[in-house]
């Protein structure tokens, strides 16, 4: 890593060390709210397109050429591993990923191989060239945490109330583990992978965990984040842990071992980091429907964000969960000048 990018304000706030401005990037900032987005996607199904290099690359790079955020989130799915060891999934347009054989005995889990290197070459090819292009901006790698890409594979595809997931959980534990052991280490090597090419950070999803109650969390979900958290320590890459609904988790998520905690709008910054303790910084929060907003509201709460993340050892701006796709790209560049003007000192 260079000092250029070693010093980069996304990477200090990162490290809860002083930046000059609050970095800001946004979850799902390469993505369907930008029209060269659509015009590069036109007829190319997501998994095909997360598997071709120079379309990684250019999609990473969109926003961070149009926004100038402080950081470029990887363009993939949280599925692409999953297919990298041939689970028959597809991503089906306005539902999201449906597998066509849910995995619900031990037959199914034993399916679930190691991933290796070879099985998305892509990836290590388009983190290579991307960080060439990206210079001293951050790139950060991602990976679905092992929860969230449980429920996929238990219910076939996204679910509201996780009913099947939840009765392996409580109702057959022994396979719940099992097939937890196994997407524990599909998921380490997925963010190793992209680390070990290049990638400065990595971010674990758990999209769906804050369907969890805290104690069943405790032992159903946490002996896993934290297993791949200590996967990457040795990395000296900051590890970012977000979930969805996680109000009640946040004490949790940290100890899990991340650096940095993700929170959602539900929860203020200043609570979240007392929820959270000492020794993270956090990242958030603006709810991402404020986006459709009048300017002078988007404003009025980015700036009490700003405030409030002021009481956390670390922030980094980010919307509590991704962007929406209609999105008005203006909102997102003004805003991403807002919090840098305003948080310089």
């Amino acid at each position: 890593m260079t000092p250029e990018l070693a010093d980069s304000p996304f990477l200090r706030a990162c490290r809860r060390q002083p930046v000059s401005r609050t970095p800001v990037w946004f979850m799902r900032q390469a993505g369907r709210s930008l029209p060269e987005y659509r015009a590069v996607r036109e007829g190319v199904p997501m998994l095909t397109a997360c598997a071709t290099p120079d379309l990684i690359v250019e999609i990473t790079m969109q926003p961070v050429r149009r926004y100038g955020v402080d950081a470029a989130i990887f363009f993939s799915d949280i599925v692409v591993p999953l297919k990298a060891i041939g689970i028959d999934l597809d991503i089906k347009p306005g539902v999201g990923p449906v597998v066509a054989e849910p995995i619900r005995d031990v037959a199914a889990i034993n399916t679930l191989r190691a991933l290796e290197p070879g099985d998305v070459s892509y990836v290590t090819d388009a983190v290579q060239a991307l960080t060439r292009e990206l210079g001293s901006t951050p790139l950060i790698g991602f990976a679905g945490a092992p929860f969230t890409l449980a429920s996929y594979l238990i219910e076939g595809g996204p679910s509201k109330s996780h009913d099947h997931t939840k009765a392996m959980m409580y109702g057959e534990p022994h396979l719940w583990h099992a097939l937890m052991e196994r997407l524990t280490e599909i998921t380490l090597g997925f963010l190793r992978i992209q680390a070990d090419a290049g990638a400065s950070a990595v971010q674990l999803f758990d999209s769906w965990v804050g369907a969890v109650a805290p104690e069943d969390y405790r032992e159903f979900v946490l002996p896993y984040t934290s297993r791949i958290f200590a996967g990457l320590a040795d990395l000296d890459v900051p590890r970012i842990h977000f979930g969805v609904g996680t109000g009640e988790l946040l004490g949790l998520l940290g100890e899990a071992g991340a650096d940095v905690v993700g929170v959602d709008w539900r929860v203020p910054l200043d609570e979240a980091a007392r929820r959270v303790g000492p020794g993270k910084a956090l990242q958030g929060n603006l709810d991402p429907a404020i986006l459709f907003a009048p300017w002078e509201v988007v404003e009025r709460r980015a700036g009490d964000i700003l405030t409030r993340g002021a009481k956390a050892e670390g922030h980094v701006f980010n919307l509590g969960h991704g962007v929406p796709p209609g999105t008005d790209p203006d909102q997102l560049a003004r805003l991403t000048d807002f919090v840098h003007e305003a948080s310089a000192r």
